[in-house]
């Protein structure tokens, strides 16, 4: 008999113990299915002991075994058990989040309509309200998933009540794993068969065969048979029952990449800032320590060529390498670079695959076929057991932070795991966030610098315009100034690129009511909805909601409706009108449904196909455009009148990354800045490139006010449909907890509706902790557990704890 530590995926913030006395080998990381309560659900195998665990309590046996080998390595356990501990979360949905979607089993219910029940429940059959209802009787039956929303809803004691009088069957069944390895038929030959005589269809399909599989090969994928040759399906049956050729199963892997990425060449020589930063870097890599590096390098200095020769090193000496990515959209430009140097080693993980694509990368490094893995946030959890290089690209973005579920923060995590794991980390950006660069003057980090371009190109010339001075058009400002219009046009006579940014989507940010003043709202938040012209709708770009444009004012039916702002949709209408002759793309979640969208555009960039290019922020980071000699920035104040003490910071990266796309080929770039607030030091000091300033003036306002990095702050928040009782549970939580937080020196923030007070048909408080210690800050939230309102214990009120929030709203 022996004991196993399991964390399951449910929201239990402990680990449960099983008995198990069989004989199957079991491996920490492998995944169990055990009981909990009168159901069956997945669990992670974390420890294994001959101990029975102290307690007077019953130990239950493990239901069954769902891995041949572990999904996990085990050398991954203490960085989950870190997590969990830190940000407050379920160790085991800890787990369940980290692996790929559909890998767990649970116990589940299906229906099965009788007899009986098909004659008195006849009514039901067209009951058009009740999809569920027609496809009982259409199956006779109902699959566990349908079920499983039936019973969360109002049917559940009406199957209950089906259930007594005999109509339905309600059976308890396991529900396995939804992702499962993709395997096609393929064909070989039986060497020791001789072929008698064949038919002339027979002779060609073997003929083929040989061919094929005289490249050294065991077997042939069948479909590539049937596609060479027209007349072989038939045969390949006789020839199989001849036994003169096999078929067997194997597993084939789904291809994220759709096509190449784009190929990258390896610089004969190096830059002495690059030199000087590998210098530091390759050492650590082959000492096989920790150390954290910052690497602070202007844009276009080339970063990724330090990445890319460490990455080498790292596998020269038999190590993994992680690479992150703020965004799947600069995860196109990394991977092109990473599969020009390493190919096939490389595996990507990202929420732009599908669930089987993520399921076989995740498999490929499991098995040690893929040495590299490039990924967004989630990319930390990549089961690599012995990793040479952690690297961080743009390590300044935010989207590095998951705002809900689990809300880790990836860059952090980052630097955990290279600590755990003893290798260095590297953080790369142009902008490093003003809590990176402390580090590395309170010594935490090792900066190296690169204040050059590469072959010494000169930094991108900016010019100010102050939209207040500029003539107003129709009553309102104008969306381009004529010294962007005619810079636009010059850039154009003389065959260059450009780019304008506005971080802005659709056609108009908001639509008024001439008559009564009535601003159109979302039904489900307390936001303005967006007009998007090409596809006359309003839209709501918090939770989707969307209605006709064509609409009537809600509040007194009046008919005159006014377009007010502008977004993405609107910059690219009026440069079509302004340059009826010029190629134009626009770059933004609206046109970039999916991947290739996003790559095509990106591709007929950098083939000079487009003139200009406008987006949102995802054309502002690590893309290269050699031609690009000209960014114009629409509004560059924008951000700066957030509810955020970040919002600073923020502008000054966007504007800085976005100056960077100019002037990174041969030809010098150049960058107009529209604003309303031309003496903002976070547009004064973008202009000048000049991040030292910037950090010093940032700085001295967070020392005043305290806030990161020169204090920690965990946000608790509170959501629920009835905005009453979401009110009284943060007004009653912070009666219990204030005076724990005075004994802890804790400074309590609130509680207050959050800037964003009602999401997704959600009313939203919070409540701000801010302190010097994490430590301290730590123990208010375990100490205030036993504190929780009644609301949030009997879930109509959900409570969430945000450990390092980066997102205030």
């Amino acid at each position: 008999m022996i004991f196993l530590e399991t964390a399951v995926a449910a929201p239990i913030n402990h680990t449960l113990t099983y008995s198990y006395n069989g004989d199957r080998q079991l491996l920490l990381g492998m995944r169990l299915l055990v009981p909990l309560g009168p159901r069956l659900i997945t669990g992670y195998l974390l420890n294994i002991t001959k101990k029975k665990p102290e307690g007077d309590y019953q130990v239950r046996p493990l239901t069954d075994i769902l891995d041949r080998n572990p999904i996990f390595p085990a050398g991954m356990i203490p960085f989950y058990r870190w997590i969990a501990d830190y940000y407050h979360y379920p160790l085991g949905e800890v787990i369940k989040g980290a692996l790929p979607s559909g890998l767990a089993s649970h116990s589940g219910r299906e229906i099965l309509l009788t007899a009986r029940g098909e004659k008195e429940l006849a009514f039901l059959k067209d009951k058009q309200e009740e999809k569920w209802s027609a496809t009982l009787f259409r199956n006779k039956k109902l699959p566990p998933a349908t079920v499983g929303r039936l019973w969360r809803g109002k049917n559940k004691k009406k199957l209950l009540k089906w259930q007594q009088q005999g109509f339905i069957i309600i059976n308890e069944v396991i529900v396995g794993p939804t992702c499962k390895p993709k395997t096609e038929i393929c064909i070989g030959l039986d060497q020791k068969k001789e072929a008698g005589k064949l038919k002339t269809s027979e002779q060609k399909t073997l003929n083929l065969l040989t061919e094929l599989l005289a490249k050294g090969r065991e077997t042939v994928p069948r479909r590539d048979v049937n596609r060479l040759y027209s007349g072989a399906g038939k045969a390949l049956k006789s020839l199989a029952a001849e036994k003169i050729i096999f078929y067997k199963k194997q597993e084939i892997y789904r291809d994220p990449f759709g096509e190449i990425p784009p190929a990258f060449s390896k610089p004969a020589v190096l830059s002495s800032e690059q030199q000087e930063s590998l210098n530091e870097i390759i050492p650590a890599i082959e000492k096989k320590i920790f150390k954290p590096f910052l690497l602070h390098g202007v844009t276009g200095s080339g970063k990724t060529e330090v990445y890319l020769r460490g990455a080498e090193k790292a596998l020269q000496l038999g190590r993994t390498v992680l690479v992150m990515v703020p965004e799947i959209a600069l995860a196109t430009q990394v991977e092109g670079h990473f599969f020009s140097r390493f190919g096939s080693q490389v595996a990507v993980l990202h929420s732009g695959l599908s669930r089987g694509e993520r399921f076989d990368q995740w498999q490929r490094l499991l098995r040690g076929q893929a040495s590299i893995v490039i990924g967004a946030r989630s990319a930390i959890f990549a089961p690599l057991d012995n990793p040479g290089l952690i690297i961080v690209d743009e390590e300044h973005d935010p989207a590095y932070k998951q705002e809900d579920l689990l809300r880790y923060q990836a860059r952090d995590l980052a630097i955990l795991r290279a600590s755990q794991q003893q290798c260095p980390v590297i953080l790369g950006s142009a902008t490093p966030s003003l809590v990176s660069y402390q580090n590395t003057r309170q010594q935490k980090y090792n900066l190296l610098t690169m204040n050059k371009r590469i072959h010494d190109r000169p930094m991108p010339t900016v010019e100010i315009v102050n939209l207040r001075e500029q003539p107003m058009v129709n009553g309102r400002p104008p969306l381009f100034s004529s010294r962007l219009i005619t810079a636009l046009a010059e850039n154009l006579d003389q065959h260059n690129q450009s780019l304008l940014f506005l971080n802005r989507r659709g056609f108009a940010s908001l639509v008024v009511c001439r008559d009564c003043g009535h601003v159109v709202q979302c039904r489900n938040c307390q936001v303005s909805l967006t007009l998007h012209k090409k596809t006359a709708a309003l839209t709501c770009h918090h939770c989707g909601y969307t209605v006709k444009s064509a609409i009537v004012c809600p509040n007194c039916l009046s008919n005159r409706i006014r377009e007010i702002g502008f977004g993405t949709e609107k910059v690219e209408i009026e440069l079509r009108k302004l340059f009826p002759g010029a190629v134009i793309a626009r770059l933004d979640r609206d046109t970039t449904t999916n991947k290739s969208n996003f790559v095509k555009i990106l591709k007929e960039v950098r083939n000079n196909k487009i003139d200009i290019l406008t987006g949102t922020q995802m054309i502002t980071k690590g893309h290269h455009f050699p031609n690009m000699t000209l960014v114009g920035i629409i509004w560059a104040d924008g951000g700066l009148g957030m509810p955020d003490f970040r919002a600073g910071e923020r502008t000054f990266q966007l504007l800085s990354q976005v100056s960077g796309r100019a002037g990174r080929g041969d030809k010098p770039g150049r960058v107009i800045v529209q604003t309303h607030q031309p003496d903002h030091y976070s547009i004064t000091t973008a202009r000048k490139h000049d991040y030292q300033d910037f950090f010093t003036r940032e700085l001295a306002l967070r020392a005043a006010l305290n806030f990161p990095p020169f204090s920690r702050l965990i946000n608790i928040k509170f959501s629920g449909g009835n905005e009453e009782l979401v009110k009284k549970s943060a007004l009653e939580f912070y009666q219990k907890i204030k005076n724990i937080t005075k004994t802890c020196r804790i400074s309590l923030l609130g509680p207050a509706p959050a800037p964003l007070a009602r999401l997704r048909n959600k009313y939203r408080w919070q409540l701000l902790l801010k302190g010097n210690d994490i430590k301290n800050l730590h123990q208010v939230i375990i100490s205030s557990k036993k504190y929780f309102p009644p609301a949030v214990s009997s879930g109509k009120v959900k409570l969430f704890i945000d450990v390092d929030p980066e997102n205030m709203l």
